[in-house]
Order: C-alpha cells, then structure tokens, then sequence
C-alpha cells in the first residue's frame, strides 16, 4: 500500500486524530523553523504555517495547518481533527481577519473570510479530494459544522 493511502486510511481513525491533535503541531513546528518553512506536515498534504493574532491576548500565535490550494487563495479548514470544539486558531480570524501565511518558506500577508452557502460547498468538496478523512472529522464533531476560511494575499 503506498505511503499517501495508508497515511489517509490512517486519518478515519480515532486513535490516529487523538495521537497527531497533541503530536503534530509542534513536529510540525520544528520542522517549519529547521527547514526555514521550506517543509511542514510530512508532505502528505499541502501545509502551511499561519500566524494569527490571539483573540484575547493580542499576541501572534503561530500553527501549522493543512490547506486547499485555491488559485492565488488558500483555504483553511478548522477541522480540529474531529474535535467536538472549534479550533483556537478560528476564532482568532474571526477576531481579526487579517494574519500571515507562510508556505514553501514565503511569508504572505493574508486576509481571511470565512465561508458559508454554496461557496463554503464547493470548497468543502476540494477539501474532501485531497483529504477524504475531513469527512470523518466532521461526523465525529456533529453537530458543530467544521469552518472553511479563504486566504487571500494583499
């Protein structure tokens, strides 16, 4: 079995969500400061890294995430592995839209918008494409709908 589908057949698994939720964010991070962002997230799937500002404490806060490559646009999806909560890093682009992504080791300025209707549709089925474990994630976080957000470059 290759690489690429064993890791996805790995992603529908609980265990494997519960494991990568603590250890991959700061495997990813390591690897995003030795690799001067070159390299984030094993390759499995297109990877970035985002700097947000922290809803409540105004600091930057920076975390690895998977994205949907979308023409010049990135999506984002806050999936949280299936978590039964929105992840952190969400609400702080709710808060403020306005953040940096740094991917294959070029920083961007970006401004995020979260989707919703037939947009956030036609994104969520991308999303599915390149990693069809989103489909589990959003089964085991019901009701709660998983949130998409588009990054543009300003």
């Amino acid at each position: 079995m290759p690489i690429r589908r064993f890791v996805e057949y790995l992603g529908h698994q609980g265990w494997f969500a519960r494991m990568n939720r603590s250890v991959l964010p700061p495997l990813d991070k390591a690897m995003t400061k030795v690799t001067g962002g070159r390299l984030i997230a094993l390759g499995i799937v297109p990877a970035l890294m985002l700097t947000t500002t922290g809803k409540k404490s105004g600091l930057p806060r920076n975390q690895p995430l998977a994205y949907i490559p979308d023409g010049e646009n990135m999506v984002l999806i806050g999936s949280n592995w299936g978590g039964k909560k929105h992840p952190g890093w969400s609400y702080n682009l709710i808060a403020n839209p306005k953040a940096t992504a740094r991917v294959k080791g070029k920083t961007y300025p970006v401004t995020a918008r979260l989707l919703e209707g037939a947009e956030r549709a036609e994104k969520w089925q991308k999303a599915l494409a390149i990693w069809p474990a989103y489909a589990t994630y959003q089964k085991r976080c019901a009701p709660r709908q998983i949130r998409l957000f588009l990054l543009t470059k300003d």
